[in-house]
């Protein structure tokens, strides 16, 4: 490994940012290793696009220190934009012109020429799967399309890093697989990902490596398994048929198992940490000899979403009552 191979692709040493009396990054360290997907995870107002602006040179930190690709974000942010790109939450294309006519345009203004542009606008839309939309207007476009094409016209030069900022908010589950799909292709072709995101699975199907971060803060770092260990016991997750019989449900297994039972959205979906087969065994036993009919039950490692929840005290879902610049 070369001395520049070595060098983090991002590295952060107590970031921080204040809008008004509220501090949207509080002190965050973080160490991003090139060519990987580092997610960065948490609920809307956890501090997530705050920090990504902060790193693509869009806001000044008002503390702290960061480095993207070896150059410092605020001495040399030029060199740093020269090489990265930004995917935000919303639209970042011109609705009124069509899926070619926008990366056509980028790529001029990138300096390509009439030829280099047109075929490069080309080359984009077919591998998005939006060449037959390409003399479409963008505004025209399902969601799913939107947010290729707002990647694509991200990486009309393809950049160092690109900083995926909840790049599937809102999307159908097939629109997200295409999305993570092109991903897994950028990452291949050598670009770094910084991903933010509060869905525990898009972090758990790409991040090399992920970051919690609540309020303002890094609160667990590591990978998905490294995460779901520190729970520290395995998840007994288990569906009845009537959701009426899932207070009883609760009562039971929280005094078979001795722990804490953890209701899901599923109304007849619950969940408890306990890594004693035998023991779930019997509650589950216990269960059906109250008249509770279980459909489905199964022990296995923590989900991220349990590891989220274990670490914050609440779900990921859930959102904060903070009203800064920070939408995410």
């Amino acid at each position: 490994m070369t001395q520049l191979d070595s060098i983090p692709a991002i590295e952060t040493s107590g970031l921080v940012k204040h809008f008004g009396e509220t501090r949207a990054v509080d002190g965050i360290d973080l160490t991003v290793p090139a060519g990987t997907v580092f997610g960065v995870l948490g609920p809307n107002g956890a501090g997530k696009t705050t920090a990504v602006r902060i790193l693509a040179t869009l806001l000044e930190p008002d503390a702290g220190h960061a480095r993207v690709l070896g150059h410092d974000i605020r001495r040399e942010a030029d060199a740093v934009r020269s090489r990265v790109s930004l995917t935000g939450q919303f639209a970042s294309v011109d609705e009124d012109l069509s899926g070619a006519e926008n990366l056509v345009l980028i790529a001029r203004l990138l300096g390509y020429s009439k030829t280099q542009s047109k075929s490069r606008a080309a080359e984009l839309l077919d591998a998005f799967g939006l060449a037959d939309a390409a003399g479409r207007q963008v505004k025209r476009y399902s969601g799913g399309m939107r947010r290729r094409m707002d990647i694509a016209a991200s990486i009309v030069a393809t950049p160092d890093v690109l900083f995926l900022d909840e790049p599937t908010t809102g999307l159908d589950p097939r629109s997200r697989n295409q999305v993570w799909d092109i991903v897994r292709a950028l990452v291949a072709g050598g670009t770094t990902v910084l991903l933010t995101t509060q869905y525990l699975d898009e972090a758990d199907q790409l991040a090399d490596r992920i970051a919690v971060i609540d309020h303002g803060k890094v609160i667990a770092e590591g990978t998905s398994s490294e995460l779901k260990a520190s729970v520290g016991a395995g998840a007994v997750h288990i569906r009845l048929r009537e959701a009426e019989q899932r207070p009883t449900a609760e009562k039971l297994l929280m005094d078979h198992l001795g722990v804490d039972v953890y209701l899901e959205h599923d109304p007849v979906a619950l969940t408890a940490h306990s890594a004693d087969a035998g023991l779930v065994s019997g509650a589950i036993s216990e269960l059906t000899t109250s008249g509770i009919d279980v459909t489905e039950f199964s022990l296995g490692q923590p989900t991220l979403d349990e590891v989220f929840l274990a670490l914050t005290g609440r779900p990921a879902e859930d959102e904060t009552d903070e009203t800064t610049e920070e939408t995410a």
